[in-house]
């Protein structure tokens, strides 16, 4: 067998595209240019390239990308009274906040502080509520909403099937579970305490990794003809890696995100759609 790829640069540049004629309709006839608001706080390097990728898809699909920059020792007040600035200024109609942050930082505090209205990550409590509850409005993180987006696009059937992923964080795992939920799998979100967990993700139909360690799924982990979800990004003297060995994943899975080129493309393309509801609801 040999897994069919989903091509997250395809899709990317068709939803981008798409974006790009709905933002300037939008603008041409509001009169407001759109606007995205990305807050770092330090040099990171990781940071700062995160901030530069954005920056070039925002110039794709014609956003006004605003950066703005705190020092590495801000302090916490300081840097929740820039959040305050971005969460009651009109033109702004995104906001992003960049990690890592420095240690004195507390980025729980700082999503508490974010104008929901204005959280295109779909970081702040209430839109990971509304997500939990099914109730809109409510903005979905990027990279798991690119990741669903890929599936439909490949026709892959949801109900009824066995979806499991291994991960539990507050922007990939949990949500990415919470979109299968609503799409009537059977989930099962599994982590490192998990007990053998090779047994559990060969159960899977639906296979979602976003583990963070680089080529730790193995090809017998997987159901000979799942689908296989990677999100891995792990840098190593190789290049860019995903969470499982790509190559034996591709002889077992029926279809696989390869990676790279796979749900990242997608990502910064989810990011400016949920930017697009943000904008039109502020100018309308």
């Amino acid at each position: 067998m040999s897994a069919q790829l989903l091509d997250g640069k395809a899709l990317s540049k068709r939803i981008r595209a798409d974006l790009k004629t709905q933002f300037a309709a939008l603008a041409e006839s509001s009169g407001i240019a759109p606007t995205l608001a990305v807050l770092r706080v330090g040099d990171d390097a990781s940071a700062a390239g995160y901030g530069r990728a954005i920056e070039r898809t925002c110039a794709g699909v014609g956003v006004t990308f605003a950066s703005h920059v705190l020092p590495a020792d801000a302090t916490q007040e300081s840097v929740e009274a820039e959040i305050a600035q971005l969460n009651s200024d009109p033109g702004v109609h995104g906001i992003m906040i960049l990690e890592p942050l420095p240690d004195q930082i507390d980025g729980h505090r700082l999503i508490d502080h974010l104008n929901p209205a204005k959280d295109v990550d779909g970081v702040h409590p209430l839109n990971a509520g509304r997500l939990s509850a099914q109730k809109a409005p409510y903005f979905v993180p990027a990279t798991p909403a690119g990741a669903i987006r890929l599936l439909e696009e490949a026709g892959v059937e949801f109900k009824g099937k066995q979806a499991v992923i291994i991960g539990r964080s507050d922007i990939v795992g949990k949500p990415m579970a919470l979109l299968l939920l609503h799409r009537h799998c059977t989930v099962t979100i599994a982590h490192s305490r998990t007990v053998d967990l090779p047994a559990v993700a060969r159960s899977a139909d639906i296979l979602c990794l976003a583990i963070g360690r680089a080529e730790m799924v193995r090809g017998d982990w997987i159901k000979p003809g799942a689908v296989v979800v990677d999100f891995g990004t792990t840098y190593t003297d190789d290049g860019l890696k995903g969470d499982c060995v790509q190559a034996e994943a591709a002889e077992v899975a029926g279809m696989l995100t390869p990676v790279p080129g796979g749900t990242g493309p997608v990502t910064n393309a989810m990011l400016m759609s949920n930017l697009l509801d943000a904008y039109r609801t502020s100018i309308e």
